[in-house]
């Protein structure tokens, strides 16, 4: 057995090393990228990889790794976790290679180029390193390289010659058998080894944008499916230490989907949908901490805490979901050129992240009230909420465009998480022009319908021309608001728009969550001790305020874990995510002394200025507040 394992070795290495020269029509123009992954001989977290392009007719060319990834906006530098690269001619000898900077390699003599090899370093386990350069990829962008699992956001394992951007990739992963997966990629082949024990799956892309935006989950996953009107939700879980199922979440998932499904009506353009969640044990120093998720055109990757509970998860996949699950609309069917032939290495931003992540946000929220998945008066705080950290934590004068077009610049670069705000509040406020000018008939989903049709996954817009066409296909009213508050850099004034459906902002006593009141923290950071402590807010917090909390007081421990600088963000999130009828024990420091808090929680309220409906509304305005929120 095992000189047949080695014979079945031998001949994989020669259909990927000298085995093209042969063919007769094998020049790297006209055939895939040959491309193998081993997922079976990991050794200190890292992949072998093998990059056969195919016979070139030129002297020189040039492999990368891609510097920034689309949905990102930010730099990755994948080239940072390559190592041990090596180019061999068609005799099997080294070649010599030159790296231009982090991401770039050329080749001399590249007509006598048969193959690269290299190691592949994953990016979870540097978060906890700092990184090896100034940044570490968003977890849901990175790699993840252990016995057990492996995230294979292929941008980071995969590059592309300058020559070849078009060319189609054929890409085959050698995988223990035991291990599950899942891609959206179409698998064009799959073999075993003749013992069982290992596995080849051979999948397709058509360009290198396709490796980018088909991430693949392997390991020991749990894998559920389920249909959502004409399209298949493909849901792929791993967690760790076996906390939670896949089948309990895909119920969450079946019934939330289901209301975006009928909420989008026609407006979908995919007919297979994959959630790749990887739930971090937060205990593992190794584990990500980049919690959220990243958007592809037809599938998401999403990190959270293990150690969530049941109901926490579920309302923050609800809410990540929901958002990225949008993304089919926008930007699959509805993008930029910037989008459509987007630079690996030297990006140009579309000025529309109001756009393709504003709106996209807008709708995660719209529909939830829209379909009765929450009551008008939770959309209404989670508005208030938007607004006030729009206005508080950002630039409320800067020009969303201009942002948007140099994102990566400062001082742009710092407001970019304002597109989940002001954006979606932007998104909002279009909506509302749009039903108030057509008697409730035309909303901001009309809207993107007709886009979609007009331009679809296949046709982007002129970056520059899109404003002037959305007001010339809606109203004039629609478009001096886009000038003046999105291109232009006048704030909005949303008591004006909100009038429109009849509500208006008054001081109320509100439910909120254990870290906020209504938008601003209660929390504050402690560098002098290391840690975490409750500020002056903390007593207009009805749940702190009944056990006794005061400003000033140090949050030693939550629930046993000690609550550092370094690891503060990742245990909040998980406060932030409490629900009513959770057991909790939080130690605290005041002065010389302890002060344990033992309880389950409550509701906690906070008096706050929040949007509310209007008694004195107008018919007219209830009307149309009924055409916005479906109620």
């Amino acid at each position: 057995m095992i000189k047949k394992l080695a014979l079945h070795a031998l001949v994989l290495a020669t259909v990927f090393s000298c085995g093209v020269k042969n063919q007769t029509n094998d020049l790297a123009t006209d055939t895939p990228i040959m491309t193998s992954l081993d997922l079976v001989n990991i050794q200190d977290d890292k992949v072998n990889v093998v990059i056969n392009p195919g016979r070139f007719i030129q002297d020189t060319v040039t492999y990368r790794l891609p510097r920034v990834v689309q949905g990102t906006y930010a730099v990755s530098d994948f080239g940072r976790y390559i190592e041990n690269i090596r180019a061999f001619d068609y005799e099997g000898n080294a070649m010599p290679i030159n790296q231009v900077d982090t991401n770039t390699w050329t080749f001399a003599n590249a007509k006598n180029l048969d193959r690269i090899e290299y190691a592949v370093n994953d990016t979870f386990d540097q978060e906890e390193q700092g990184g090896i350069g100034d940044e570490v990829p968003f977890s849901p962008s990175g790699t993840n390289i252990e016995p057990k699992q492996v995230m294979l956001n292929l941008h980071g394992f995969v590059g592309y010659f300058d020559a070849l951007k078009q060319n189609a990739y054929q890409i085959d992963i050698k995988s223990p058998s035991s291990f599950k997966y899942t891609s959206p990629l179409t698998e064009i082949k799959s073999t075993q080894s003749e013992d069982g024990a290992i596995k080849h799956s051979v999948f397709l892309a058509n360009r290198y944008f396709e490796v980018t935006d088909n991430p693949m989950m392997y390991g020991e996953t749990e894998v559920e499916e389920f249909m959502v009107g004409n399209i298949k939700i493909v849901l792929s879980v791993f967690s760790p230490n076996g906390v939670h199922k896949a089948s309990e979440i895909k119920e969450i998932m079946a019934e939330m989907m289901q209301a975006q499904k009928q909420y989008l009506g026609d407006l979908n353009s995919t007919p297979r949908y994959d959630i790749l969640l990887y739930l971090s044990d937060t205990q593992k120093p190794d584990s990500p901490k980049g919690f959220g998720a990243l958007e592809h055109h037809t599938s998401t990757v999403v990190v959270l805490p293990e150690q969530m509970d049941p109901e926490a998860l579920a309302e923050s996949m609800i809410d990540v979901v929901a958002h990225e699950f949008f993304h089919i609309v926008t930007p699959l069917s509805v993008h930029s050129e910037d989008v459509h032939y987007f630079d690996y290495n030297n990006p140009t931003f579309s000025k529309h992240l109001w756009l393709y992540e504003g709106v996209t946000e807008y709708f995660a929220q719209h529909f939830q009230v829209y379909e009765g998945l929450i009551d008008p008066a939770e959309f209404y705080v989670r508005t208030t909420e938007k607004i006030n950290t729009s206005r508080s934590n950002y630039d409320d004068a800067m020009s969303f465009t201009q942002m948007s077009e140099n994102i990566l610049e400062d001082p742009y670069k710092d407001n970019y998480a304002n597109v989940y705000m002001k954006g979606a509040l932007i998104g909002m406020c279009v909506d509302i022009l749009m039903r108030e000018n057509s008697d409730g008939q035309r909303s901001l989903r009309s809207l993107l319908g007709e886009l979609s049709v007009k331009y679809g996954k296949d046709k982007p817009f002129e970056d520059d021309a899109l404003i002037a066409e959305i007001t010339a296909m809606t109203y004039p009213a629609v478009g001096e608001f886009l000038n003046t508050h999105v291109v232009g850099n006048t704030p909005i004034d949303y008591g004006q728009i909100l009038d429109k459906v009849g509500l208006y902002f008054a001081e109320a006593e509100v439910e909120t969550n254990y870290i906020q009141n209504a938008g601003e923290l209660i929390l504050s950071a402690d560098p002098a001790r290391g840690g975490v402590k409750f500020n002056d807010l903390v007593m207009n917090n009805s749940f702190w305020k009944d056990n006794g909390v005061q400003p000033n007081d140090f949050i030693k421990s939550i629930n046993g874990t000690e609550v550092t600088l370094a690891n503060a963000n990742q245990i909040l999130a998980e406060v932030y995510a409490w629900s009513s009828g959770k057991a909790i024990q939080v130690e605290l420091l005041r002065g010389d002394g302890e002060i344990l808090i033992d309880t389950t929680t409550t509701p906690t309220y906070t008096k706050a200025v929040t949007l509310l409906e209007n008694p004195e509304a107008t018919e007219a305005q209830k009307e149309l507040r009924k055409a916005w929120l479906k109620g």
